[in-house]
This record gives C-alpha cells, sequence and structure tokens, in this order.
C-alpha cells in the first residue's frame, strides 16, 4: 500500500453503517438528535471550506460524554475529526 492510498483510503459500506450507528448511539445519550449533528457538520464544513479544502468523506463530527474541569459530572463534548487537504493562502 502506498503513502497516498492511505490517506485516501474510502470506507466500505459496513463501516459507513457502523459509524452512523455510534453516532446515533452518542447522540441519543447527548439528547442531540441525527439531524441536528448532520446540520452542524454541514455548517462545520461551509465555514472551514471559506479557508481550507477539508476531505468531507472522512469528516467525523461526535457528541459524547466527558468530565467537567470543575468536577461537578459529566457534560457533552463536541469531537470533530477534519482531514485538511489544502490551506487557502489569502482569504481573508
Amino acid at each position: 500500500m502506498g503513502l497516498m492510498e492511505l490517506f485516501n483510503k474510502k470506507k466500505n459500506t459496513g463501516t459507513v453503517a457502523r459509524d452512523r450507528l455510534k453516532l446515533l448511539l452518542v447522540s441519543d445519550r447527548a439528547n442531540c438528535s441525527p439531524e441536528l449533528m448532520e446540520q452542524i457538520k454541514n455548517e462545520i464544513i461551509q465555514v472551514l471550506s471559506k479557508y481550507m479544502e477539508i476531505d468531507t468523506d472522512g469528516l467525523e463530527v461526535q457528541v459524547t460524554q466527558t468530565e467537567s474541569d470543575l468536577g461537578d459530572g459529566a457534560v457533552p463534548a463536541l469531537i470533530a475529526n477534519i482531514p485538511i487537504r489544502d490551506i487557502k493562502h489569502g482569504t481573508h
């Protein structure tokens, strides 16, 4: 496997289905609907696309639970894995 193949891996249908199921389970626990998660994901793509070219196929956004810094229990956290293909220069 070449280096470029490693970065250009396409997900098979089983992986996509598993990722969707995980997203449903996590979003349900965080009281965040799949529709809202998709809207958040689309808006992140829209904003970041102004400044960089991103790999939308590899983009992952999740809502999960994490411990509060104040130590008062678990709070929802947004975690995004956003592969960047290129930075757009001169966009101010």
